[in-house]
């Protein structure tokens, strides 16, 4: 407890550095750089602050294997504040997940699978309509609350087998009775693609919407699918989830071109993608939009600002005084450096975003 100084600190949208005084884990005041005086001060003369870093889309049971990691491991750890789960654990396990959350740092939020198994053990969880029980969904929402906040469903062949787009019209049901938006993952067809976006509503999420599968977002001429631009006009949310095998720069590009831009990025790490790539971290796949040419400024407002709008946490994307502080210290580093995409392609960039900790309250994690 006590006074902490960021000494020297700036925003991403603003070249003004400033000292951000931290006040018994109370964001206390803004004044000018190299003025403030407390406890402790933290030279900042080359870093950026930001309200803390939310991935909406992670992989965060520990047990699960491959779908899991540890929480702070692909949380605090990496600078992260706030994980939003997506859809690793079903009514069997969610109970298991939310206990987990009450003793690390990070702040967990999830999606609910709608197939009450998961990913606890198998990958084909929308297999059978029977795994799909809407009294075990509707049970889980009661008791566990605001933690969960949406259904997922993973609309790709492998996943879904010969029960093509089924389950996302019980999802869209169980959607519509219980008011919580869908996260639905896109990949492999059957079902195609025009199918899944139809049945997106506003403040639906597609996520892996940059993936360079066959099934993807883009026609034969490499031109954005009508039924894509539908959804964004009814409100559907765009979510990166690079993970191993859903992100293409090649797409990105495309899509870029076109006027259409990401919501928010995330990471869609676990820990076999966090240990041997391509994501390794947060910071890494918001790098990489940097190389795209995405301003500093869209990339952090993406990771900050637009997920907590959807989460309906605006305190959570913002830096104000009286509030618990909730930051994420970065910095740009200049070098020589290679990134890859899901797909396999390397690309050289001069310019990567580093975290180097995070702070809640009155504690600092690096």
């Amino acid at each position: 407890m006590g006074i902490t100084i960021l000494r020297s600190v700036r925003t991403a949208d603003h070249p003004e550095r400033f000292d951000l005084i931290i006040k018994d884990g109370i964001i206390a005041e803004k004044s000018a750089a190299g003025t403030a005086c407390g406890d402790e001060i933290l030279d900042c003369s080359d870093l950026f602050v930001s309200s803390g870093w939310i991935d909406m889309h992670v992989h965060a049971m520990e047990s699960y294997r491959p779908y899991g990691d540890e929480i702070d491991e692909i949380g605090v750890r990496q600078g992260v504040t706030t994980i939003v789960d997506a859809g690793s654990c079903g009514a069997d396990d969610i109970g298991k997940l939310a206990e987990l959350s009450k003793i690390t740092a990070t702040r967990v939020l999830a999606f609910l699978n709608i197939s009450r198994i998961g990913l606890g053990e198998r990958q084909d969880e929308l297999s059978s309509a029977g795994w799909i029980d809407e009294r075990t969904i509707e049970a889980s929402i009661r008791e566990l609350g605001s933690f969960i906040v949406g259904l997922k469903a993973r609309m790709s062949r492998s996943v879904v087998k010969d029960e093509g787009i089924r389950p996302l019209h019980m999802a869209r049901s169980m959607s519509d009775k219980t008011g919580l938006p869908l996260m639905v993952h896109i990949g492999s067809g059957p079902p195609e693609i025009e199918e899944v976006l139809n049945l997106l509503q506003s403040k639906d999420i597609i996520t892996h919407y940059l993936n360079g599968k066959e099934n993807n977002i883009l026609d034969g001429k490499g031109e954005v699918l009508p039924a894509f631009l539908a959804a964004i006009k009814r409100g559907v949310h765009l979510d990166v989830g690079h993970g191993t095998a859903s992100f293409s720069y090649q797409v990105a590009e495309r899509v870029k071109k076109s006027g259409i831009h990401p919501d928010t990025i995330s990471s869609d790490i676990y820990r076999g993608n966090r240990i041997n790539g391509p994501v390794h971290s947060l910071a890494e796949v918001m790098s990489k939009f940097l190389l795209l040419g995405y301003s500093l400024t869209d990339i952090v407002n993406a990771v900050t600002v637009k997920a907590a709008t959807w989460l309906k946490r605006p305190e959570l994307g913002r830096i104000q005084v009286g509030d618990k502080a909730n930051l994420t210290l970065f910095r740009l580093v200049q070098g020589q450096y290679v990134l890859a995409d899901s797909m396999g392609e390397i690309r050289s960039t001069q310019t990567i975003i580093e975290t180097k900790g995070a702070i809640i309250g009155d504690k600092f994690y690096s």
